[in-house]
């Protein structure tokens, strides 16, 4: 699967110098800023705006508080996920662990057991947050639940995992709706995820 669109390859293509894994975990840990990593290439992962860091804090901090002193931690993207299955290494926007987190090696900055994932999305890059991206999470065994958020409009997608492996895809659209999670024990209204937003008038998914 190609890197998404939006991402800049931080290797020459006329080089056609690939990384093995741990030289990119290697170069990574050294980094001022983040790359994923896919087929021997690092990708620098797109940069933050306001709207996308208020959209994704609101989410965290009323995901943590409603699962403060369960089995369940929340983060956010300081955490690289791996997906051991196809090797991809990138940094979702928010990681909902369940029970005790594993990690690939010593250095405990790499997950592997996310039971929820959720990312907000880019102008640049939401067709591959929608697509490839999340044909790779589907290879994740632990993860229950991907929640695709809009940054532009009070619109979220929420994808279920089903008893035989197939995802059910929910719309939630509009402030006076609420995102119920399925997998852990979390409700938010859509107008606390977009509490501090203002939305353009001419929003598009």
């Amino acid at each position: 699967m190609p890197p998404a669109a939006g991402y800049n390859t931080l290797m020459s293509t006329a080089e056609k110098i690939l990384l093995a894994p741990q030289e990119y975990l290697a170069r990574e840990r050294k980094a001022e800023f983040k790359s994923g990593f896919y087929r021997g290439e690092m990708f620098a992962m797109a940069g933050a705006t306001w709207e996308h860091t208020l959209v994704k804090d609101n989410t965290c901090q009323e995901a943590g508080q409603q699962l403060k002193g369960g089995p369940y931690r929340v983060v956010t993207s300081d955490l690289r996920e791996l997906v051991d299955k196809t090797g991809l290494y990138t940094y979702p926007d928010i990681i909902v662990v369940c029970d005790e987190p594993q990690f690939e090696d010593k250095m405990f900055d790499t997950l592997l057991n996310p039971r929820v994932l959720m990312e907000v999305l880019f102008e640049s890059t939401k067709g591959y947050d929608r697509g490839d991206k999340f044909a790779h999470y589907r290879k994740i065994p632990s993860l229950q639940e991907y929640i695709v958020i809009a940054k532009d409009e009070p619109y979220v997608e929420r994808h279920v995992r089903q008893p035989k492996g197939d995802w059910l895809m929910t719309e939630i659209h509009g402030l006076e709706h609420t995102l119920t999670f399925t997998s852990i024990p979390v409700k938010i209204a859509l107008a606390d995820i977009y509490r501090g937003v203002k939305f353009p008038d001419q929003p598009a998914r």
